[in-house]
């Protein structure tokens, strides 16, 4: 029951203002992506790992790969135009012997091996996994700058990578996306689409998403830490 990770690493981070793309900024003396293999290598479930980049970058991924000696990186692949697109970039690059599909942010630096083999646990038992924390505020829904409703945050998860499906569910899930152009933000959404029941895992505060400069400063001090 072979697992392969995509590692999604085609983001511009616009709002980080850097001069290179999301997934080559430097935390703690190494790009986040760099981290993220890390953690992949050290994953005893995970098998193999296709990088999707964005295609200006492929020649810089492949070196990073050749400096942290990461051996499960099976290819280096091109993205599309859009996360979708380039998850299923990805896809088209895994391996026959994957039976399951490992997705997960470049820009999320932070992950370890423990979340990752309990996603990939959870997915094996219910086809589809993903890492989510707790909401902790109070959350309002609001039209036009007017409040409507106070939503229950008991009710409420803020969404993670990793995200672990079982592939042919995977598959269904983006080729159904492609016929009928549903918008989504995450593969889980995809699969919740067709019908697929998703498992969530409980994730960890410390797995931020690198998106502003201030993830930066935190990130890069929990690193250090």
């Amino acid at each position: 029951m072979s697992v392969a990770a995509i590692v999604a690493a085609g983001g511009v981070g616009k709002r980080l203002k850097a001069r290179r793309r999301k997934a080559f900024i430097r935390l703690a003396g190494r790009p986040m992506l760099a981290w993220v293999l890390k953690a992949l290598e050290r994953s005893p479930s995970v098998r193999d790992v296709v990088i999707v980049a964005h295609p200006k970058d492929l020649a810089v991924a492949r070196a990073l790969v050749r400096r942290e000696r990461a051996r499960k990186v099976a290819a280096v692949v091109p993205g599309g135009d859009s996360r979708m697109a380039s998850v299923r970039c990805g896809m088209e690059a895994l391996p026959a012997r994957a039976k399951w599909v490992l997705v997960h942010d470049a820009a999320r630096p932070l992950v370890t091996p423990a979340l990752i083999e309990a996603t990939v646990r959870a997915a094996r038992g219910h086809k589809a996994a993903i890492a989510a924390v707790p909401v902790v505020p109070t959350i309002k829904q609001a039209r036009a700058g007017w409040v409507e409703k106070t939503l229950d945050r008991r009710q409420l998860w803020a969404v993670q990578t990793p995200q672990v499906f079982e592939r042919k569910l995977l598959e269904r899930a983006h080729a159904r996306e492609r016929r009928n152009g549903f918008v989504a933000t995450d593969d889980a959404a995809l699969v919740e689409a067709l019908g697929g029941r998703v498992r969530i895992v409980p994730g960890s505060e410390r797995n931020i998403k690198v998106t502003t400069p201030e993830d930066l400063k935190i990130a890069e001090a929990l690193l250090r830490g």
